[in-house]
């Protein structure tokens, strides 16, 4: 299975339109450009997820989790979940560390070491997760990482 994005590449820093809008970050808080292919055969939906792990927390950041996604989508525009760029019909996002059920940008310690962050695109046996919009990245997270059939990853870094 493969991701790439016409906004992000591995090793890359992020743009600005990939930084967050708050806690003292003033970007433009827009999820990147994602397409993936290859998806094996028995996949019934799409998980993505953006995580720092180097985030001060002890568990990391959960950025964006977007689940149930449905099989036949292969790519999310820039910005999608926002104002005039809708999430695929029955997709949903849960609520990220920012406590928005939203993507929400890169905003790492000022000073600190660049951040890493992982976009993922898990390939899904069910066609909906267990959960709903309540649900934390984390909770998304385990059921990806424990139930998908593939996954592919961008890990671009930021710091400022």
């Amino acid at each position: 299975m493969t991701l790439v994005s016409s906004d992000i590449a591995d090793g890359d820093s992020l743009d600005l339109d990939q930084v967050f809008a708050g806690f003292g970050c003033e970007g433009g808080n827009l999820s990147p450009q994602l397409s993936w292919s290859g998806a094996p055969a028995g996949t019934n939906s799409f998980v993505v997820t953006a995580y720092d792990p180097d985030a001060p927390t002890g568990s990391g950041w959960w950025h964006w989790s977007l689940a149930n996604i449905p099989a036949t989508v292969t790519s999310l525009p820039e910005g999608v979940g926002t104002v005039g760029q809708p999430l695929p019909e029955g997709a949903f996002a849960a609520r990220n560390d920012f406590s928005q059920n939203a993507f929400g940008g890169a905003c790492p310690p000022e000073g600190a070491d660049p951040h890493r962050y992982v976009f993922t695109v898990f390939a899904m046996p069910q066609e909906a997760l267990p959960v709903d919009e309540t649900a934390s990245g984390a909770l998304v997270g385990f059921f990806a990482e424990n139930t998908s059939l593939a996954r592919a990853s961008i890990t671009a870094v930021y710091g400022r």
